[in-house]
């Protein structure tokens, strides 16, 4: 085999080399496809559930968001499954779990059942959201380890983007209305468990992609590690697993209490654990999770809002398309920075456009002009989320931590984002009954925040092996 060339430099043997573990990769982030898919499809539906149970803006938050309570908790235990079972192992459990999630969502019977599969989708969230960057930074190669990760945000927002398209196809079918019945379901419930069609696909491809070289060795299997090394980065493969045997530690098997320093978690572990919390705290999933009933609000009718919300998964993946391109070759760092002036900015506007709403009773109407400042400034906010922080997080999250502790790491700092998305969506409900202007401008201070943490505390990572990260 030969070795992986160095962007810019030549050798069709190296491209075709890339090539394949980019096909290796993408089978992989078939997971955040997933991720993106059932997290967000719950958009088109939030209205229809809310009517077809009878309940509030408080019930109707927290079914939404209990599927992010799942997501922690699946995150939680992710790391320590993927170093017992493997990493393909766990993407197969993950694979059944949403396949079961489809089903039970689609078919509930009360508002606490529907919450109950929901939590069964967000654990099969949770895992993926660990499992896939931990495997795709364990196959690439140094040199084009952001691009591959980045595929894992790609695959979450394409995601978002066919669920908003499915929504919108299946309320179209059923008269113009989520309520609307297509044969012996709601449209709604279709909606729910046309997640069953990705979750088969993703355990199969899951078949055909081999295990980690890093999990490899850390059980013994050197010789399967060596072939895999081989076929995806190629050049001096026993000095690449002497560099893998020295930064595990002598096949060390990692411990949340190893976490832990003299004066409670390690430095590097709170940085990620920020990283994460800021991710979700600028508000980003209101828009993938509320965006169709948050323009009902201001007095834009169902059809439309659906057609908004494609509209917002389109302008999301091609922000990811500009950080994969950009993600290597200016870095890490100055890309969060860049995210983050333009989502304080955007939100800022946002809020503002948000107060000039009319309204009288329960109903609320936004001016023409300003309804089109709040869906530039609202499309301006997401753009910006996507070329940083959407495809930046992932990325750094699967490889600033030193490989020694990167599982249990990852596992805490990812169920720290489950847990700060959890809190956003489930009181966004109530926040927006309250004030709408005042929610924005809540999440544009997050925003002002992430901006001076990225320059105190993130370190730049372009370039680097997983084997350097120190802590």
């Amino acid at each position: 085999m030969v070795s992986t060339a160095q962007p810019g430099e030549g050798g069709v043997s190296g491209e075709m080399n890339i090539v394949h573990v980019a096909m290796i990769a993408g089978a992989a982030a078939m997971g955040g496809f997933l991720f993106g898919y059932d997290s967000s499809v719950i958009n088109g539906a939030v209205e229809a559930i809310q009517a077809h149970f009878k309940v509030g803006a408080a019930e109707t938050g927290f079914t939404v968001a209990a599927a992010l309570l799942g997501s922690a908790a699946g995150a939680a235990i992710a790391g320590s499954m993927a170093d017992l079972l493997g990493r393909i192992r766990v993407m197969q459990i993950a694979a059944i779990l949403f396949a079961v999630s489809a089903v039970g969502s689609a078919l509930p019977f009360a508002i606490w059942d529907l919450a109950l599969w929901r939590v069964v989708g967000g654990i099969a969230i949770g895992i993926a959201s660990v499992i896939a960057p931990t495997y795709i930074a364990e196959v690439a190669p140094p040199a084009y380890r952001g691009r591959l990760a980045s595929l894992q945000q790609l695959a979450i927002v394409l995601g978002i983007a066919v669920s908003q398209l499915v929504n919108y196809a299946l309320a179209a079918s059923a008269g113009g209305s989520a309520r609307g019945m297509l044969g012996p379901l709601q449209a709604w419930q279709w909606m729910l468990g046309a997640a069953l069609v990705p979750a088969i696909i993703y355990y199969l491809v899951s078949l055909l992609i081999p295990e980690s070289p890093r999990h490899l060795v850390r059980v013994g299997r050197v010789a399967k590690a060596r072939t895999v090394l081989s076929e995806v980065e190629g050049g001096d493969v026993d000095l690449r697993i002497e560099e893998i045997k020295t930064a595990l530690g002598s096949e060390y098997k990692p411990r949340l209490s190893d976490l832990v320093g003299r004066a409670g978690l390690l430095p590097i572990v709170w940085i990620g654990m920020a990283l994460s919390a800021f991710q979700q705290l600028v508000g980003i999933n209101v828009i993938f999770y509320y965006s169709a009933s948050l323009w009902q609000s201001v007095g834009v009718d169902e059809s439309n809002s659906l057609l908004l919300s494609l509209f917002t998964s389109i302008v999301n993946i091609v922000g990811t398309f500009i950080a994969i391109g950009l993600v290597d070759r200016i870095g890490r760092k100055p890309l969060l920075l860049i995210g983050s002036a333009g989502m304080a900015v955007a939100l800022g506007t946002t809020a503002f456009a948000f107060s000039h709403a009319d309204v009288t009773g329960e109903q609320a109407a936004l001016p023409f002009a300003w309804g089109a400042v709040a869906l530039v400034s609202a499309s301006t906010f997401v753009l910006f989320f996507a070329l940083s922080w959407g495809v930046v997080t992932w990325v750094l999250l699967g490889e600033m931590f030193p490989l020694r502790i990167r599982a249990a790491a990852m596992a805490v700092s990812t169920a720290t984002q489950w847990i700060a998305n959890w809190l956003v969506t489930v009181s966004f409900p109530s926040m927006r009954d309250w004030n709408l202007t005042g929610t924005y401008l809540v999440y544009t201070a997050f925003a002002v925040l992430s901006f001076l943490f990225v320059l105190r505390f993130i370190t730049e990572t372009k370039g680097r092996t997983l084997e350097s990260m120190k802590l």
